[in-house]
């Protein structure tokens, strides 16, 4: 046997809980990877609060996204052997001590790559990339990025930035000296945000990547951001109501990860890591994660 995180009806945190599974094999054309981390994400919440994925069955597995070595081997597999470190994806189950994936959903990890990093890498950097190019940023752009700190957010901007677009972004104040080292102007939440928006922003803004949804699609309407100009990961319902964008993560590729795997390695991509828990205490990991604050993403370390 060995365990993985599960839930076995809808709710917060305190509905998870540590089993034992009986213990996976690798089958034709998949590896067995043993995980040494697996990052958390805010559609984990999403999915386990109920009502997100229609028939979505209970009891479920949990996570989506891991790093690890690969410890078995199945059959018709090639390009793997026991002993590579990867990182990869799965629809539901990363929160595990070993995953069994086909062999398309693992790159290699670099061996400078710290584990924490990879195993939280993959989702949040595939959802801001499909996010910004969503919005076609250039020099001549100057784009509002919300909850800027956040998983997503950190990704978004260093990607906006690239673009050479401004980039102006949403986060409190502890997180600002940050943002100004990605290249961002930081702004703070609160009384008198549309204010401090336009203040840092004379001329105007073109665009805006949204990681709240409500009432801050509002704020980037009331900027003069066309809607067509706003993409929203977090707002489906703003979506249908207000006409912006709502592309998020998927298409995902191995290709893909192992290039944000190397530009993470190289110090081309910094991925912060606000906390690291162990399996047995996943539930404070998701109290965390679920407070909405701290500085980019959270990550379980198993063993």
């Amino acid at each position: 046997m060995s365990q993985a995180v599960s839930y076995s009806k809808y709710g917060g945190p305190d509905v998870l809980e540590v089993i034992d599974v009986p213990e996976p094999h690798a089958g034709e054309g998949q590896v067995r990877v043993a995980v040494r981390a697996a990052g958390l994400n805010p559609f984990d919440v999403k999915v386990r609060r109920g009502g997100y994925i229609p028939n979505h069955a209970l009891p479920s597995l949990q996570g989506a996204e891991f790093a690890g070595v690969i410890d078995e081997v199945g059959p018709g597999v090639t390009d793997w052997t026991a002993g590579d470190e990867v990182l990869g994806w799965i629809g539901r189950g990363a929160q595990a001590e070993f995953v069994v994936v086909p062999e398309d959903r693992v790159a290699a990890k670099p061996a400078e790559l710290d584990w924490a990093v990879a195993g939280g890498i993959g989702l949040v950097s595939n959802t801001a990339k499909r996010a910004v190019d969503s919005l076609d940023l250039g020099p001549g752009d100057t784009v509002l990025v919300t909850a800027a700190a956040g998983g997503v957010g950190v990704m978004a901007v260093q990607f906006a930035t690239a673009t050479g677009a401004t980039v102006v972004g949403t986060a409190s104040e502890a997180n600002h000296e940050f943002l100004r080292g990605l290249g961002a102007i930081p702004v703070a939440y609160g009384d008198g945000e549309l204010d401090r928006l336009r203040a840092a922003a004379p001329d105007g803004y073109t665009a805006a990547l949204d990681n709240i949804g409500g009432d801050a699609i509002r704020t980037a309407l009331e900027l003069g951001i066309p809607a067509e100009r706003i993409n929203t990961i977090a707002d489906h319902g703003a979506v249908e109501e207000l006409g912006v964008q709502g592309v998020g993560g998927g298409r995902k590729t191995a290709e893909e990860l192992a290039g944000f795997a190397r530009q993470a390695a190289d110090g081309d991509l910094v991925i912060p890591i606000r906390g690291t828990y162990h399996l047995p205490d996943v539930v404070a990991a998701y109290r965390d994660l679920e407070t909405g604050h701290g500085l980019g993403k959270v990550v379980l370390l198993i063993p």
